[in-house]
């Protein structure tokens, strides 16, 4: 879902919207993006006026992502007087003074990924030396405003790097926000339909399928055979508990914890944790945002240094005994939304998956038989045309089933997927699914983290909640 929100908050609109014109106009544009051989929209019209909250949905490669960078200046309207801004065309005549487009991507140009690594999100840090998220928000009067509204203000002292997918995500919406900006595109902010939107705008296949009121909208989606696909999800998991649990007694641990604690700068993030995970386990990871889901799977990856000062067993074998961090990875494939921040856009889908060979993130050279499972997994998911494209042309979603590739690539004992169905439309989540109930092997263990149980594969059965300040609620 992406959702593009007209002047996004009410202390937005009543600050910066006095005009009674339109905030932005589109009148019979055709839109290609740069090096594509077609246009992604022809002849399309859109009018947003001041205080209209709208939500933009459709199937992958409807052209969301397209018609938000338009909006933001990104991509050329033709003819360029087919792109205008109305309310706002005394200020300035250049879209970004206007439209800011918040995305996955980090592009403040305030803080870059790429003069980082990814296990330094977990190691203690010296916050005179950090970009903290202070620092990243910068002085403004609606500062204190806007932190307390997104619930960001006890997190301002931490460093930028530390903060989870989810505080990340706010904190780039914060910093929009304190900017004089009419308009503030989000890509897909949150995953329940929003209940401030007052338009729905239907994109499919470069076309307007849709155009109407939420209520509308809501009315032709199929909210009851969700509710009965969820009934049938819970008595099938209840069964399949049931009968798994003489066997699972046998199997060997795949991850012991016990009463696991981390703190950093005196905040407690995971609070005497006890999990055990066996072999051929299918384990749903959920809590809110913050509640340290991230910080408990480093330890499973072998990322996290304070692990040694824990009880922690990975594949039967006590942490700090001898092992090194490669001889965990080896064993374990994964995908995050934070990883994905490191993979560098120039990379083809090729290389970005086959990397997962190697445990690393930069290219490395691949052997036959490498190759060809890359390519089998490709067709098998439905992206081939990614293989030799750069991450940079392909959509959000194709992304994100590039680097589900890359986490399956090795065939690992254990699989990781943290909000592995980010940016992924229902069609694409239903089609991941399916391929783990087809060839998940019985020996492969799964941990998934999501914030939808209706995202949950029927397949995974059992549960291991997280409260709010990382201590452990109920489990199965």
């Amino acid at each position: 879902m992406l959702t593009l929100k007209s002047n996004t908050h009410l202390l937005i609109r009543r600050l910066y919207s006095t005009h009674q014109q339109p905030l932005i106009q589109l009148k019979n544009a055709t839109v290609q993006r740069f090096g594509a051989k077609k246009p992604v929209f022809q002849d399309l019209s859109l009018t947003i006026k001041p205080g209209q909250q709208w939500v933009i949905v459709g199937p992958v490669n409807a052209g969301k992502t397209t018609l938000a960078e338009t909006l933001a200046g990104r991509h050329t309207a033709q003819p360029l007087a087919s792109l205008q801004w109305p309310s706002q065309q005394d200020n300035s005549l250049y879209s970004a003074d206007h439209v800011h487009l918040v995305s996955f991507k980090e592009d403040s140009g305030v803080f870059n990924y790429n003069q980082h690594y990814y296990q330094e999100r977990f190691n203690f840090s010296d916050p005179d030396n950090d970009l903290t998220l202070r620092d990243y928000l910068g002085a403004h009067p609606l500062l204190d405003r806007v932190v307390n509204q997104l619930d960001l203000a006890h997190l301002l002292p931490l460093s930028f790097v530390k903060l989870s997918n989810g505080q990340t995500r706010r904190a780039r919406i914060a910093r929009d926000l304190t900017q004089k900006t009419g308009v503030i595109l989000v890509s897909r902010p949150q995953d329940e339909f929003p209940t401030w939107a007052t338009d729905v705008l239907v994109l499919d296949n470069g076309k307007i399928a849709w155009q109407g009121s939420p209520e509308g909208y809501l009315a032709t989606t199929h909210h009851n055979d969700l509710a009965k696909e969820r009934q049938e999800k819970d008595a099938y998991r209840t069964q399949a508990l049931a009968d798994e649990e003489a066997r699972r007694a046998d199997r060997p641990g795949v991850v012991e914890l016990n009463n696991v604690n981390v703190v950093y700068s005196g905040q407690k993030i995971l609070d005497d944790v006890t999990w055990t995970v066996k072999q051929g386990d299918r384990w749903a990871l959920l809590g809110p945002n913050g509640s340290g889901k991230t910080t408990l799977l480093s330890f499973l990856t072998g990322d996290h240094p304070q692990a040694y000062a824990n009880d922690l067993s990975l594949f039967g074998r006590r942490r700090g005994t001898g092992e090194s961090i490669w001889e965990i990875k080896a064993k374990v494939g994964t995908v995050s939304p934070e990883l994905h921040l490191y993979f560098n856009q120039a990379m083809t889908g090729r290389i970005a998956a086959g990397t997962g060979f190697f445990d690393v993130v930069v290219p490395r050279t691949l052997d036959s038989t490498q190759t060809a499972t890359v390519e089998s997994l490709f067709h098998e998911f439905g992206v081939s045309d990614c293989l030799d494209r750069a991450l940079r042309d392909c959509s959000a979603a194709e992304q994100r089933l590039v680097l589900l590739i890359r986490s399956l690539v090795k065939r690992p004992p254990l699989l990781i997927w943290d909000e592995p169905y980010q940016g992924l439309d229902g069609g694409m989540i239903s089609a991941v699914n399916n391929w783990l109930e087809t060839y998940l092997r019985d020996d492969q263990t799964l941990i998934l983290v999501t914030h939808h149980e209706d995202e949950i594969p029927r397949a995974v059965t059992r549960r291991f909640h997280l409260g709010p300040h990382g201590a452990p609620l109920t489990s199965p």
